[in-house]
């Protein structure tokens, strides 16, 4: 008996001792994915804020500006896209809407992100955009991949349309997560307009024949939990002028918005709950199981060992072997 049983727990141990890196190289790269269906929306402040007002085409103090970003995903899309990629793709739909103090639009900006849903890399597809204008995206947005690296990446702005260096800056502890904190400064850049303006009427063309431009200028900070590859929190320190031409009645320049943009509170709270309990799953994978697996085998193994060992130890002391027989002599 001991002999069977030390051979099924020797068959066991071979057994999770397979299964651990099956579950870390095979198993985890193909199940960790953003789902195609996501949908997600994230509320940002900037309090005391400079804003343009479009009627006297001068720079105001506001008490807050709010933007508003949606991220909604098309699994039709997705689909149509993925039987010409042949891999996993994402189609998020986004929109990035400010509104002022008072509740009325500033601007909005819809984009079209495709990606793919394991590596979080730009898929080229038709659709991709931003503000109606076609894009190539390379590097990431808004997302970085799972299993995050202490290193720099490629990350692309959706102002400029254009992709930088965001830069590694150290780990650090927020709300309890060990965090990866990033960071990029966008020189001043000039941008489009955007497509919908605030004022009824305006248009990007009607201003472009004024000879006013719009000029960009941001430092973006991302700390970035990194099982997840998901940021738990952002701040932007954000600036717009338009400058010269005759809308500004001979001014060199205007700011048009200037703000410390940070995300409103209860989103914080929100975001890191999500990103703890993803963070579970995909620690599942990459390390809980798979470790706990190779140490289930070497147990395994050493109690088969054990086993075929006693089974190889006699029970009790032999009989001893009987004399043989001696010839009586009188």
């Amino acid at each position: 008996m001991r002999r069977k049983a030390s051979l099924i727990l020797l068959a066991l141990a071979v057994f999770f001792a397979a299964l651990s890196p099956l579950l870390r190289w095979y198993a985890y790269p193909r199940l960790a994915k953003i789902p195609a269906n996501e949908y997600q929306t994230m509320v940002l402040e900037a309090k005391n804020a400079t804003l343009l007002d479009y009627g006297s085409m001068t720079a105001r103090t506001v008490p807050k500006v709010t933007i508003v970003q949606t991220l909604k995903g098309d699994v039709e899309a997705s689909e149509k896209i993925e039987k010409t990629a042949g891999r996993d793709v994402v189609v998020w739909d986004g929109l990035s809407y400010v509104q002022g103090p008072d509740g009325k639009m500033v601007s909005k900006v819809p984009e079209r992100y495709i990606f793919d849903a394991h590596t979080q890399e730009p898929v080229h597809a038709t659709g991709e955009m931003v503000d109606g204008d076609p894009v190539r995206r390379e590097g990431i947005e808004f997302k970085w991949p799972f299993l995050t690296e202490k290193r720099d990446y490629e990350y692309f702005d959706a102002q400029t349309r254009t992709t930088a260096p965001i830069h590694y800056q150290g780990t650090r502890t927020f709300r309890g997560l060990e965090v990866y904190y990033f960071e990029q400064t966008v020189p001043w850049t000039k941008v489009a307009m955007p497509r919908t303006m605030p004022v009824a009427g305006i248009t990007p063309e009607t201003v472009a024949k004024t000879g006013t431009t719009r000029w960009y200028t941001t430092v973006r900070k991302f700390w970035v939990e990194p099982v997840t590859g998901a940021p738990v929190y952002g701040e932007e320190i954000h600036q717009e002028e338009l400058r010269g031409g005759t809308l500004l009645g001979g001014r060199a320049k205007v700011t048009a918005f200037a703000g410390h943009v940070k995300m409103r509170e209860d989103y914080i709270e929100h975001t890191v709950s999500v990103i703890k309990a993803n963070r579970t799953l995909v620690l599942l994978l990459t390390a809980y199981l798979p470790w706990g697996f190779l140490l289930l085998g070497v147990l395994l193994m050493c109690l088969s060992l054990y086993l075929e060992a006693r089974s190889r130890r006699p029970d009790g002391p032999t009989a001893a072997e009987p004399a043989a027989p001696r010839p009586v002599t009188a």
